[in-house]
C-alpha cells in the first residue's frame, strides 16, 4: 500500500509545481508563444488521459459524466481565464499579464476541482474522483484559455512571439496590426 500512496503523493506535488509556475509566469507577464500557449495544453491532455487509461482500464457512464461535466466547468474557467488576461503588443509581439484579481480564477478552479471530486464520490464515480485526473483537466482549462488567447490574437492582429527558434506560431493567421499598441 505504500507504493501506490508515495506515488500519488509524488503526483499532487507535481502537479502543485506545474500550476505554482503558470500561475507565477502569468502575474509576472511574458511573451506569448504560440506553442506554448496551444500546444502545451494539448501535451496535459495527452499524459491526463494515458495517465487514466493506465491506472483505470475499465470507465463507467457515471465517471464518464462526471468527467464531461468538470471539463465543461474547468473549460469555461479557462476561457474567462484567457479573456482575463491582459494582452498587448509589445516589440511587435504578444504580450500578456494576468491581472491581480485572476487569481480568483485559480481559486475558482480548485473549488471546482474539489466540488466535482465530492460529487463523483458521492456518485460512486471512483475514476471521475481520483486524482488521476487532474492533469487532463488541468489541459482542459489550459486549452479553454488558449482557446480565448488565439482568438484575441487573431482578432486583434497582434503575432505571437517568434518561438525560441525564431520562427513564428500561426503565421499568415495572425499578423502586425498597425495601431495593435494596446489590447484589452
Amino acid at each position: 500500500m505504500k507504493g501506490p500512496i508515495v506515488s500519488e503523493l509524488v503526483r499532487i506535488v507535481a502537479v502543485v509545481a506545474v500550476v505554482g509556475f503558470v500561475i507565477a509566469r502569468q502575474f509576472r507577464g511574458e511573451p506569448l508563444r504560440g506553442r506554448r500557449v496551444v500546444v502545451l495544453p494539448i501535451v496535459l491532455m495527452v499524459i491526463g488521459v494515458i495517465d487514466l487509461s493506465s491506472s483505470h482500464p475499465t470507465v463507467r457512464p457515471i465517471d464518464i459524466a462526471c468527467l464531461v461535466a468538470g471539463g465543461v466547468l474547468v473549460a469555461t474557467i479557462g476561457i474567462a481565464q484567457g479573456r482575463a488576461i491582459r494582452l498587448e503588443s509589445r516589440d511587435g509581439a504578444l504580450w500578456g499579464q494576468m491581472p491581480t484579481w485572476g487569481i480568483g480564477l485559480w481559486v475558482l478552479l480548485v473549488t471546482v476541482r474539489i466540488g466535482m471530486t465530492v460529487v463523483a464520490t458521492g456518485l460512486h464515480a471512483h475514476v471521475a474522483a481520483s486524482s488521476d485526473t487532474i492533469l487532463l483537466m488541468l489541459g482542459i482549462n489550459r486549452l479553454g484559455q488558449a482557446a480565448a488567447i488565439v482568438w484575441r490574437a487573431m482578432a486583434s492582429g497582434i503575432p505571437f512571439a517568434p518561438e525560441k527558434d525564431g520562427r513564428p506560431f500561426l503565421q499568415g493567421w495572425v499578423g502586425p496590426a498597425p495601431d495593435a499598441s494596446r489590447m484589452r
